[in-house]
């Protein structure tokens, strides 16, 4: 078993080290001088709408992450009127896990994915009889259609008080580590030792074995990372056979009217928030833009499709602002 390579700071199995030698070296003998690219020039990305060098980004999206982790639930709350908090439970719903899932939730510092399914698993012990209307929340909620109590005006009640250690498991893994404080924190809080692991690292190599997890998620924050092809590539290496990728994002209002209304709230509401809330207009603003600059669901769909999954549906909630997408590692036929 090849031993762990550290890039960045952060673990990545370098699993044919053999294999990447002969690559490198060959690739860089047969590259021209029109393909050989200077040392000093970067590859260039997106961060929001502004153009910056791939290096860059990833620094830059640590900083806004970093900035608004303290404030992380009130702005997520401000912004959505608390439909984030419907979103999610609904995702865990879709997601449906089973006595004995090991999850892989990535980018998930604060714990909303995973105190959800810690208390899903936990809802199956306490009534295996689990009725589909008590969970179902419909794709086209609006603003209105549901009653936000008043305490999710700050942070968000954690009740876990009856959760009995099983074979269940969950791994946290966020390259920000001040969004994993803030989870240790709220798990801390509500009593929560055990059936969860906090990890740093990068979505773009992990630092898990091939074939680790039965399940794994990703909730808004894909498309803040600079190669959403190598998330993905990674998530099928994790995942063990039969596992499934499950992601929830921001997406495409398909309605222009809808759509016109959305962009107005948010780029001359949601950065104004930003700056009363937390005091933070550029961080807010970014969030804002990038969520425009991920591609739509179709287009989505198609890359987790390249990146090897089968089975790959997506389902639009609240007419598309956000989509919940999934796909299947599933087993090679050998003819």
């Amino acid at each position: 078993m090849a031993a762990p390579l550290k890039i960045s700071g952060f673990c990545c199995r370098n699993e044919k080290p053999l294999a990447n030698f002969i690559y490198r070296f060959l690739s860089t003998n047969s590259a021209t001088k029109n393909e050989t690219r200077p040392k000093n020039e970067s590859r260039e990305t997106h961060f929001g709408f502004e153009t910056v060098a791939e290096d860059e980004k990833e620094e830059r999206v640590y900083e806004v992450f970093k900035n608004v982790a303290g404030k992380y639930d009130l702005m997520n709350d401000a912004m959505s009127f608390g439909i984030h908090r419907l979103w999610k439970d609904h995702f865990i719903h879709r997601m449906a896990p089973v006595e004995g899932t090991k999850l892989l939730d990535v980018a998930g510092g604060t714990g909303d994915i995973a105190f959800r399914f810690l208390q899903y698993i936990q809802s199956q012990n306490d009534d295996p009889i689990m009725v589909e209307e008590s969970f179902s929340i419909p794709t086209n909620i609006e603003a209105g259609a549901y009653s936000i109590p008043s305490d999710y005006a700050e942070e968000e009640k954690i009740d876990l008080s009856g959760y009995k250690e099983d074979t269940s498991h969950v791994t946290v893994c966020d390259i920000n580590q001040e969004m994993l404080n803030v989870g240790k924190s709220r798990a801390e809080e509500a009593g929560i030792f055990t059936g969860i692991d906090w990890v740093q690292g990068n979505a773009e190599c992990l630092p898990f074995e091939d074939n680790s997890f039965d399940a794994y998620t990703i909730a808004y924050g894909i498309r803040n990372c600079t190669h959403v092809d190598k998330v993905l590539t990674e998530a099928f290496r994790v995942l063990k056979p039969g596992g499934r990728f499950l992601c929830l994002e921001f997406s495409q209002v398909n309605n222009l009217g809808l759509r016109r209304l959305y962009d107005s709230y948010s780029f001359e509401v949601i950065p104004v928030m930003g700056q009363v809330l937390a005091r933070d207009w550029k961080s807010y603003q970014y969030l804002v833009e990038s969520i425009r600059q991920f591609p739509n669901q179709k287009k989505f769909a198609a890359m987790i499709r390249q990146a090897g999954f089968g089975m790959v549906t997506y389902e639009n909630l609240t007419f598309g602002v956000s989509a919940i997408h999934s796909g299947y590692k599933l087993l090679k036929v050998v003819k």
